[in-house]
């Protein structure tokens, strides 16, 4: 965070930062999962933008395609999927990825992802479902809280220095206590997996595991996810999810 914080700083030193760019991104950012219809009032509140600002900004988004209103709602459309598909698609982790987790799925019969971290959150970028488990469907590109997900923490427990992420109760079994997060981060670390019960929703556990680069680095965590009670997940799910991530490595290290 601090590194684009820094870079930000330099171009707007150097007079070459865009500042109605940034405003447009900060449109198209307001719509979420939470509030994907918003008013004009809506979008200038979330954005700290005037409304007649935001106006602009919309419409303009309106004529592009990448937003639609009905005349007082304003809602983002299919074609914002293009803004991240460049970056997706030039990612080799999916298809990689996508093979092994097929493979895995046939053997512990639930689903299975791979995700990377994007600041506090994790982005999926490769996922094989069996039956839908959670009432939030997720896809490529889903985004969910780091710090309550089992690949979340596996990405967070691989930084040096830990990000501070802000610590939101999604369940009443939520990790919010720092401290607390920290000790579990390093256990973590120490163990090579880690498993979530019950604090993304409830009914739903986790296992996860890191995935490396040829240096060693953590650059992405594979997880199978069940219904509470459903399976042993370190018994008999771990070995699996392991085997999966080294063969995905594996793979990684060839091509790089």
């Amino acid at each position: 965070m601090s590194g684009n914080q820094g870079q930000g700083t330099d171009t707007r030193a150097q007079g070459v930062y865009v500042q109605s760019l940034a405003r447009g991104l900060a449109v198209i950012r307001a719509f979420d999962a939470d509030a994907p219809a918003l008013s004009l009032s809506d979008v200038a509140r979330r954005t700290g933008l005037t409304r007649a600002a935001a106006r602009r900004f919309l419409l303009t988004l309106v004529e592009l395609g990448y937003v639609r209103t009905d005349g007082r709602l304003f809602t983002l459309t299919p074609r914002v999927l293009e803004l991240g598909f460049a970056y997706l698609s030039s990612l080799s982790l999916p298809e990689i990825a996508a093979p092994h987790l097929e493979a895995l799925v046939e053997r512990v019969h639930e689903s299975a992802s791979v995700s990377v971290l994007d600041g506090a959150d994790v982005v999926y970028v490769a996922r094989v479902p069996t039956s839908r488990i959670m009432t939030l469907a997720i896809t490529i590109g889903t985004r969910f809280p780091a710090h309550a997900t089992s690949m979340g923490r596996v990405l967070l427990a691989a930084q040096s220095p830990r990000p501070r992420v802000e610590l939101r109760a999604l369940t009443d079994r939520t990790v919010t206590d720092p401290a607390v997060l920290d000790r579990e981060l390093d256990a973590v670390r120490d163990n090579g997996f880690c498993v979530v019960d019950e604090e993304l929703e409830l009914g739903l556990r986790s296992i996860a595991v890191p995935i490396r680069d040829a240096a060693g680095a953590v650059v992405a965590a594979a997880n199978v996810s069940s219904r509470a009670g459903s399976v042993d997940l370190v018994h008999d799910v771990l070995p699996d999810l392991r085997v999966c991530a080294a063969a995905i490595e594996a793979d990684l290290g060839r091509i790089g």
